[in-house]
């Protein structure tokens, strides 16, 4: 899959956000409460850029007058409900892992203004959003797959996560074609109603993938004697979702939407065209965390996680993307 010569990776969008931006103008109590203890925060500033979310940065002291700030997200609905709670447990995972790559969570929940909007509070950094340093950045994420590993020894995540806007299914399960299975016709599903049910094509495609390629290159894995150990995953590990601390010179990562999977997923956005962290940055954690066995087939394992991440990428912005040049 291709990208079109002229474009540079960033989808046009050039709808609102559904969050109101009055919910951003204001410290609302709910948001207040959850703050640390003897912090008073006395301003918020819209901070940042989202597709889905409002975001805002957080001025407060403490008790001695020490100035703090934090990271505030803001959603609507339903959906937005979920993405904030799964949002949370993924970074407090990720946070309680390795917690030197992840900014620390420290509540989400529901506005007492307007009970339709939930929010996700963080401590706040200063970031720099050019690439993750390619020497230290795919080290500290094969450590955070090293020392990740799944509590229950399964597949999946005890609260459902979204990449994007997109549910997906974390139901613990032990063979990881069987999660990747579940997930990836999620994501197929997700795609026919954001283009259109009536496409020959993307059905043959499922129709192969499912039946035929998804075994061959995932069940190799899992036999003869070989097992995959489920990883703790940021998810959605792209560039826009990483950046280095400028305090520290440290990369960060957010934005996650965890489960435990196969690591080599972790770099399925690292594949496609129009992404900025390309093979280098594969080629880098691979020095760290050597593919699986059969390595023969990483290659092909890299593409079919790919076409997940583009397949969402397609659905969540039709009209800018579509699976066939993505």
């Amino acid at each position: 899959m291709q990208a079109s010569q002229d474009w540079d990776g960033t989808p046009n969008w050039e709808k609102e956000p559904e969050v109101p931006e009055q919910h951003i103008r204001y410290i609302d109590d709910n948001v207040q409460a959850k703050l640390p203890g003897g912090v008073t925060a006395y301003e918020i500033v819209p901070h940042g850029a989202s597709f889905w979310t409002r975001t805002a940065r957080i001025e407060a002291f403490e008790e001695n007058g020490q100035p703090l700030r934090f990271f505030l997200k803001a959603s609507i609905g339903d959906d937005g409900k979920g993405m904030m709670h799964g949002e949370f447990e993924s970074m407090k995972v990720l946070h309680e892992t390795m917690p030197e790559l992840v900014p620390r969570p420290i509540a989400w929940g529901t506005y007492a203004t307007a009970e339709d909007i939930h929010f996700l509070l963080c401590e706040f950094h200063d970031m720099d959003e050019g690439l993750c340093s390619l020497d230290t950045f795919p080290k500290l994420v094969a450590n955070l797959h090293k020392k990740g590993v799944s509590p229950t020894g399964q597949f999946g995540f005890p609260v459902s996560t979204y990449q994007g806007r997109l549910p997906q299914d974390p139901r613990w399960c032990d063979s990881w074609e069987e999660c990747f299975s579940r997930n990836l016709d999620i994501m197929f599903e997700h795609e026919l109603k954001a283009q259109g049910p009536h496409d020959a094509e993307l059905a043959e495609l499922r129709r192969t993938v499912m039946a035929r390629i998804v075994p061959r290159l995932l069940r190799p894995m899992e036999s003869g004697g070989r097992r995959v150990v489920p990883r703790l995953i940021h998810g959605d590990l792209w560039e826009g979702n990483a950046g280095t601390d400028r305090a520290t010179a440290i990369p960060k990562i957010f934005d996650a939407c965890s489960w435990y999977a196969h690591s080599e997923f972790e770099m399925a956005p690292w594949r496609p065209a129009r992404q900025k962290m390309r093979k280098p940055y594969v080629d880098a954690y691979l020095r760290h965390c050597p593919p699986s066995e059969p390595t023969e087939d990483f290659d092909g394992r890299n593409a079919l996680y790919a076409l997940r991440f583009n397949l969402c990428s397609s659905a969540l912005y039709p009209g800018n993307l579509n699976y066939r040049n993505v």
